[in-house]
């Protein structure tokens, strides 16, 4: 009998010595309401560890092989080889080039309304994929980089216009509004990448990405696409796995026409398209080249509080998952090497720490470097340029690409 009252004291004992250890916790293990970060983020940060990321002496074509193959088993969804299907709607004259709007098979699932610019007597011509941004502006997407077909100003509509003319005039406006702020000064006002590419000589491609432009749907906004994120998981994809395909098979499809020279391809993007850039340049054989504005760091770089990333919704469009394991966004640009690629950043740009960029471009240029082809890439952090792709940087980045193409 005392023995068993000796156990039963030792295990109250032991009980009271257990309640008093749990009450030392911490109550409260986020970070904030909006930034929703947990506490102990420092020590996941701390433990990402990019397995398959670049380390000095490695052999860098085994390295890219390995890395490839990972990345597109992350990033591609599946091997979707549908026939395009190209059918033109409607075309529009300008000056030097035709403006299309077309329609082809993005995918098995989806056939999509894109444009499509021409440079009059275009033959073995170079070619560019123009990749739009998010900007939280839904309303358009391949308008972002292109201007819109066939449509007229508001103020210079007829009084018997229809439907669809208004709403193409309202496209216009909300085209030319995004152009007015992130991509022109006061002397050139209106003014488009894809269609300053096309006066070059390049065949031009834009499409919208889901959700965006003609794939989207009234209302669509900023706090949809957590939804939109949520459901393609549980159909066992993802919101940027589908953007990135697309991609893909988008730089496929430029790279199929007739008079499009198959070795001569860009992908170029501002913001989020420049993500899709570097992305696409990556695991695309079709991308050659590449421009990416407005759009690297490291993942550590941005995992710190108060940076967009964290802020869910749009960060959803550029996030596949558990690729920290494996590969740092520098990484995955790296596995475009030794293709051409240019990268712009700015110093007043206020959602890429320029320290994390010049930590990314140093990791990308050993790389290249590895693949002796570090004349191949250009990086340039802009003193005094924000979250912006204006006329100056535009002619400096599209000389650079002639230059690459041998475009004269």
């Amino acid at each position: 009998m005392k023995k068993i009252v000796s156990i039963a004291a030792a295990g109250i004992l032991a009980l009271a010595v257990g309640a008093e250890q749990s009450k030392d916790y911490v109550k409260t293990e986020i970070t904030s309401k909006d930034r929703a970060m947990p506490t102990f983020y420092e020590s996941l940060r701390e433990r990402m560890p990019f397995s398959l990321g670049w380390k000095d002496g490695a052999n860098p074509k085994k390295w890219r092989k390995a890395g490839l193959a990972k990345a597109r088993e992350i990033i591609i969804q599946e091997n979707d080889t549908t026939p395009f299907e190209m059918a033109e709607l409607d075309e529009e004259r300008r000056d030097g080039y035709t403006a299309k709007r077309i329609v082809f098979n993005i995918s098995r699932d989806s056939r999509v309304l894109a444009y499509l610019l021409v440079p009059d007597g275009a033959k073995n011509a170079p070619a560019a994929l123009m990749l739009h941004a998010h900007g939280s502006e839904f309303r358009i997407g391949k308008e972002q980089m292109v201007r819109p077909i066939n449509a007229t100003d508001m103020e210079e509509l007829p009084d018997d216009a229809d439907e669809e003319q208004k709403a193409a005039a309202k496209k216009l406006n909300v085209a030319l509004s995004w152009a007015s702020k992130y991509y022109d000064d006061e002397d050139n006002e209106g003014c488009f990448p894809g269609d300053e590419l096309a006066k070059r000589g390049y065949v031009v491609l834009a499409i919208d990405a889901l959700g965006w432009g003609d794939r989207g749907v009234d209302g669509f906004k900023t706090d949809s696409q957590q939804a939109l994120a949520s459901n393609l998981f549980n159909l066992g994809t993802s919101f940027a796995g589908i953007i990135a395909q697309e991609d893909c098979r988008a730089a496929k499809f430029l790279a199929s026409l007739p008079m499009v020279d198959k070795k001569r391809v860009a992908a170029v993007g501002f913001s989020m398209g420049a993500f899709r850039a570097w992305q696409v340049a990556a695991i695309s054989d079709d991308i050659t080249a590449g421009i990416a504005n407005c759009w690297m760091a490291t993942m550590k770089g941005l995992m710190v509080i108060g940076n967009n990333q964290l802020k869910g919704q749009s960060a959803f469009s550029m996030l596949h998952p558990f690729i920290a394991r494996y590969l740092d966004y520098p990484d995955v640009a790296g596995l475009a090497a030794p293709k051409p690629m240019l990268f712009f950043n700015g110093t007043e740009d206020p959602l890429f720490p320029v320290e994390s960029v010049k930590e990314s471009y140093a990791k990308m240029h050993k790389i290249w470097t590895a693949n002796k082809a570090d004349e191949k890439l250009h990086t340039e952090i802009i003193e005094g340029v924000g979250h912006e792709f204006r006329p100056a940087q535009r002619k400096s980045a599209f000389d650079w690409l002639d230059k690459q193409f041998g475009n004269n």
